[in-house]
């Protein structure tokens, strides 16, 4: 029996994979090959052609198995292919997050223990202080903490020291800080 995943299923965003595009011209069927392309590599892509094609083939429901008969291949190797996918899925969605957090304007240090409510005030006033003014609401700013990093809290509390990032349209990022630093 064939098992169907959707996007979600997989943790993995539509939208990142249908714009993971990759330009390699020769591709080799093996796993141990899948990461050599000609000189001329391009770097347009996390993706390499076959794992592309895996991730469409199991997107559309096709199970492991089907897929390396169609690809005249293994289980095992697809499963591989298809977790190095997912690692370079990850991987490009953390460099963007990255690069969203360092042209965020507004930054704001939480400190540890602080409720979950008093958050979007610390926000709000980093806000003000550059002249923004944020098309969200609190509720907002707090549906996207506890969803964007849920291990950050213990009930309303953070657990540990945590930068806040907000774009102007009001997106807001978390890094947690590890005790280490």
């Amino acid at each position: 029996m064939a098992t169907t995943f959707s996007p979600g299923d997989l943790g993995v965003d539509a939208f990142i994979i249908s714009e993971i595009i990759v330009n390699c011209d020769e591709m080799m069927p093996d796993i141990e090959d899948e990461s050599r392309c000609g000189e001329d590599e391009s770097l347009d892509s996390f993706l390499t052609e076959r794992q592309i094609k895996v991730l469409q083939m199991r997107l559309s429901g096709l199970s492991q198995q089907e897929v390396a008969m169609r690809l005249g291949t293994t289980r095992s190797n697809i499963s591989i292919l298809e977790k190095r996918a997912h690692q370079n899925i990850d991987r490009a969605a953390r460099t963007l997050q990255q690069w969203m957090m360092l042209r965020a304007p507004i930054s704001f240090h939480a400190r540890a223990g602080t409720d979950v409510f008093e958050l979007p005030k610390g926000i709000f006033a980093e806000a003000d202080k550059k002249g923004i003014r944020l098309p969200i609401t609190s509720l907002d700013i707090v549906v996207q903490l506890r969803r964007r990093a849920p291990r950050l809290f213990k009930k309303r509390a953070l657990e540990r020291d945590a930068l806040i990032f907000v774009t102007e349209e009001g997106e807001v990022l978390v890094e947690g800080i590890s005790e280490e630093l």
